[in-house]
């Protein structure tokens, strides 16, 4: 059975669950209803505002959906065991903004899982780590379709060997967060079609493609390559439904327009995670930091940061917020979220 069928999906098309507030229920609802799979973005919501979201998505599609979220252990949601960087404490203390820090960097995984245990949804994905059987097979137990990410073709086998419905390959075109755990992912990244080509040879799971993909024309390119799903993020970031803040839209737009350039570049600054951005001031300000070594960790330098996106949001400056985006951000579009799906499957 074709992974289209299997999710019960009419297209193609996965609206990728960005985290941060950018998957609104009401874009999940759009793109589910319309025949896609919507995707809640939940790796940094409490359990309870979790459960919430689910209700009020349960409200507006009965059709299916995903809930994404991040595998991290106990320590690292729980501990901060590095200090704020000089250099960014300094960032703070000359632009008077208050920092405390929160008693946790993350969420605990455990209770968001539990959520989804108690609350089933029709698929669930997991980013940044890998789950165990047992918690694969419990929430397939409850009718829940399981659905890992890989960076690497490695990873991609660590889930096809505890039984996950499929795998999202991930490549390194991708805006936001990249999804592997293994060192491999982050000493090779690999490009998407390298990545379709190379997971292919090792596994048979089901694959789901994400890196760059923007067109009907990429859809059909990356399902020739031997992925039955695409999965896009960036290209719904400048949709009406789409919660990101109005300064983030318009520095995607402006690069879309020739207003600003498009590059993006793969960074630890704002999470300690390598993320894919717009390059703005901060990255440039702070890159002599990128690679000495002396950056906290994911989650904590993402916690550390927090205080200095929110300021810049609140100022409606582009230059210090994460811009996340991906290779294909000249594409984007000041469009509704159907019109962006329309386009998707009309071929236009």
């Amino acid at each position: 059975m074709s992974l289209l069928n299997t999710l019960n999906l009419i297209y193609p098309i996965i609206q990728a669950p960005m985290a941060g507030g950018a998957t609104t229920p009401e874009l999940i609802a759009c793109v589910s209803n319309f025949g896609g799979l919507g995707s809640l973005g939940a790796g940094m919501t409490a359990p309870d505002v979790l459960n919430s979201q689910i209700n009020t998505i349960k409200t507006l599609t009965d059709k299916p959906f995903m809930v994404n979220l991040m595998v991290l252990s106990e320590h690292e949601s729980s501990t901060f065991d590095t200090e704020i960087p000089t250099w960014l404490t300094e960032y703070y203390q000359k632009h008077n903004i208050d920092v405390t820090l929160p008693e946790r960097p993350a969420q605990n995984f455990e209770d968001q899982l539990q959520v989804l245990f108690d609350n089933p949804v029709p698929v669930a994905s997991f980013t940044f780590g890998i789950i165990d059987v047992t918690q694969v097979q419990r929430l397939q137990s409850v009718g829940t379709r399981v659905v890992g990410t890989a960076n690497h073709p490695l990873e991609a086998k660590q889930w096809t060997e505890i039984g996950a419905d499929a795998v999202c390959v991930q490549g390194v075109e991708a805006g936001g967060h990249r999804g592997g755990w293994l060192p491999q992912s982050e000493t090779d990244p690999l490009g998407l079609s390298t990545l379709i080509g190379q997971t292919r040879a090792c596994t048979d799971i089901p694959l789901i493609a994400a890196g760059g993909i923007m067109t009907a024309q990429d859809i059909k390119a990356v399902q020739a390559a031997g992925a039955e799903l695409a999965q896009m993020g960036t290209a719904f970031l400048t949709t009406d439904k789409c919660g990101i803040n109005n300064t983030y839209k318009q520095a995607l737009l402006n690069a879309s327009e020739g207003k600003r350039p498009t590059e993006t570049r793969l960074t630890r600054l704002f999470s300690g995670k390598l993320a894919r951005g717009l390059l703005n001031e901060y990255l440039r300000d702070f890159v002599q930091f990128e690679h000495r070594g002396e950056l906290p960790p994911y989650p904590q330098l993402n916690a550390m940061t927090k205080f200095l996106r929110a300021d810049a949001t609140k100022r409606l400056d582009a230059e210090h917020q994460s811009l996340w985006a991906g290779q294909g951000v000249s594409l984007v579009r000041h469009e509704s979220t159907t019109a962006l799906l329309e386009r998707l499957v009309k071929g236009r």
